[in-house]
């Protein structure tokens, strides 16, 4: 038996998807490819990956490399995933893919019963492929490469002269000592320019790059050693430091903070990957012909979308009428277009973005606008995903902001207070037990509480169902920062 673990790079932020992907809610948890099975990109990247298990392969535990801000919305997709467990590997900061890979790999090291040297299949979570068969088959001639002690990875087989890409560049095809046909990797190339990207098509034996790699741990920690020791040795002694704790089945390990922080900031790419070809680490290149995309923009989500007639794509309430070639994506009202082509359309219940498709890329210019003047549009919705479950504002104005809250069942809040703000609440559903001050009082439908300025307080639901309120706060300063955490499940205290 071949032991597999799945890596799922989880770091991204999505930003050319504003106003739908945000980093408070990056793309990889969005559900965006139209797939029947309603998964995210990051269900999808891990359901992958499993359904590659058979006689010969087994598949370990799934390793998620991600940030901490993310780890509720990785824990509460994963518990969607029946049969399937993880361990949460927290970054407190981004260092870029070379690091995050290396965490796994002395993970990978470290676990009884995988042979101390499990094949490890690292693939970005927010991907997405139309063909799963196809897929699979690429990825188990990439396991049986890997299992020899070579690189594998996954080119993608180019439709298109793309320049939002890198590229493979190959030469003849290599036979294992397992029969498995690959191509020798000759060398990687950059992002280029049209008529450059044009001329790989029409050559031949270039492959788009999508960042998907299969090899053994020792392999990778060998490689790094010998291309960029010093971002193993800063990630080694990081991983010492490493603190332990769990959520349900769930295991949540985070390096050294200030260590980790301290670790040179390199893709897998340029760390090691690019280095390979002509070393005395041989790298293959296994062909994947699956329908793959980045989903990278809003023309790539209109690409792989199902389309009507006259090429349009449409998601949610959303009317056309002479409208061509186009993506209309409405997610909270009724969206109509009249006599467009080649357009774009997101609407949220705070923002709509209009772009023409092929300009679709510069959305990150718009974020980087938000960024500067400091607008909470950048990284939260609305409606804000919280460990304990939901908040959405409503409304709002001078000294006022309105709120719908729902709580999971045997969730709470954090035992805090305000500075600068009263609350009022209405319970609307289920039953809420609330603590205010030194009273703990439990309260069930229409009826409501006031929580003083500067008065202790906690919201907590006792029941089985999801208990949802109505919050009216009132005050000089009503930002999300005025909160002071006295005691805190989730360690936001």
């Amino acid at each position: 038996m071949t032991p597999v673990l799945p890596i799922i790079l989880c770091g991204g932020s999505g930003t050319r998807l504003w106003p739908l992907s945000r980093s408070g809610f990056p793309k990889q948890f969005l559900v965006l490819s139209g797939d029947d099975s309603k998964q995210s990109l990051f269900q999808q990247a891990i359901s992958r990956i499993h359904a590659i298990a058979n006689q010969d392969i087994v598949i370990g535990k799934t390793i998620i490399v991600t940030n901490e801000e993310h780890r509720f919305l990785a824990l509460d997709q994963l518990r969607d995933l029946n049969q399937i467990s993880a361990t949460l590997l927290l970054e407190p900061s981004g260092r870029n893919t070379a690091p995050a890979l290396t965490l796994a790999a002395l993970y990978a090291q470290s676990l009884e019963g995988q042979e101390n040297d499990p094949i490890l299949v690292a693939t970005p979570a927010d991907q997405t492929a139309t063909n799963p068969v196809a897929f699979t088959n690429a990825l188990a001639k990439s396991i049986a490469i890997a299992n020899e002690g070579s690189i594998a990875i996954l080119g993608i087989t180019p439709t298109s002269p793309e320049t939002g890409y890198g590229y493979i560049k190959t030469s003849q095809m290599h036979s294992t000592t397992s029969n498995v046909d690959a191509y020798i990797v000759e060398r990687f190339v950059e992002k280029p320019d049209a008529q450059t990207a044009e001329r790989y098509l029409a050559e031949g034996g270039y492959y788009w790059n999508g960042g998907m790699f299969v090899l053994k741990a020792s392999v990778w920690l060998k490689a790094l050693q010998a291309f960029r020791p010093d971002i193993l040795e800063a990630t080694e002694i990081a991983w010492k430091g490493k603190q332990e704790d769990g959520s349900g089945d769930t295991v949540l390990i985070r390096p050294d903070k200030a260590l980790f922080e301290a670790i040179p900031s390199e893709s897998i790419d340029y760390a090691v990957i690019e280095k390979c070809p002509d070393s005395t680490f041989p790298i293959r290149m296994v062909e994947l012909d699956a329908g793959w995309n980045d989903l990278g923009a809003w023309d790539a989500v209109w690409q792989v979308g199902s389309k009507d007639e006259y090429g349009n794509v449409t998601v949610g309430d959303a009317l056309v009428s002479n409208t061509k070639n186009s993506l209309i994506y409405a997610c909270n009202r009724l969206v109509s277009t009249v006599g467009l082509e080649n357009v774009i359309v997101v609407e949220t219940a705070d923002a709509v973005l209009v772009a023409d498709r092929k300009n679709s890329q510069d959305v990150k210019h718009i974020v980087a606008q938000l960024d500067g003047q400091k607008r909470e549009e950048k990284a939260l919705h609305r409606k804000v995903s919280r460990p304990w479950g939901w908040y959405d504002s409503v409304d709002e104005g001078e000294r006022f902001k309105v709120k719908r809250i729902q709580v999971k069942p045997g969730a709470s809040l954090s035992l805090q207070m305000h500075h600068h703000r009263a609350e009022h609440w209405i319970v609307v559903k289920g039953t809420a037990e609330i603590t205010n001050g030194d009273q703990v009082i439990t309260l069930l439908e229409n009826q409501s509480t006031y929580i003083p300025q500067g008065q202790t307080h906690r919201l907590a639901n006792p029941g089985t169902t999801p208990l949802e309120i109505i919050e009216v706060q009132s005050g000089s300063y009503l930002g999300e920062d005025d909160i002071v955490r006295f005691e805190d499940t989730y360690g936001r205290s």
